[in-house]
């Protein structure tokens, strides 16, 4: 479904000078339709209970959700993929460690996208369950 390729190397540099690196998004797996990546739940991440933030957990959403309409837009499109519309619920709160979002599509059209990013505990409990509507619009917008 994919059709740029991509490394997990590639995909970090995505991180570099943005949220998603400075709270410590990395990427951990690639296939052909869908990415996962992993955040720290330490004081980057934290709210001010000490567990980790729904804001967060959306952070990392949005990220996996935008690289992957990233990779489904041909090379010789002059397109971007930007976030339209995100929800999420959050199930169970999370102290330290690791979450880890792994994205999938729904649908993939010509000009929106929406995703399904699941991010788990280190136990692999759900923590939080959320949806990505991403638009695809011309890059001289």
């Amino acid at each position: 479904m994919f059709v740029k390729s991509a490394t997990l190397g590639s995909l970090q540099s995505f991180g570099t000078n943005t949220i998603a690196g400075h709270i410590g998004i990395e990427f951990t797996e690639i296939g052909t339709d869908y990415i996962s990546a992993r955040m720290p739940v330490d004081k980057r991440t934290h709210q001010p209970f000490g567990i980790l933030h729904g804001g967060a957990s959306v952070v990392l959403a949005e990220t996996l959700g935008s690289i992957a309409s990233f990779l489904c837009i041909p090379e010789n499109e002059n397109k971007h993929a930007v976030g339209l519309e995100i929800n999420a619920n959050h199930l169970r709160p999370v102290k330290e460690g690791y979450v880890h979002g792994t994205v999938r599509p729904i649908h993939v059209g010509r000009t929106t996208h929406i995703w399904d990013i699941r991010i788990t505990n280190e136990e692999n409990k759900l923590v939080c369950i959320s949806r990505l509507t991403v638009a695809i619009v011309n890059a001289d917008r």
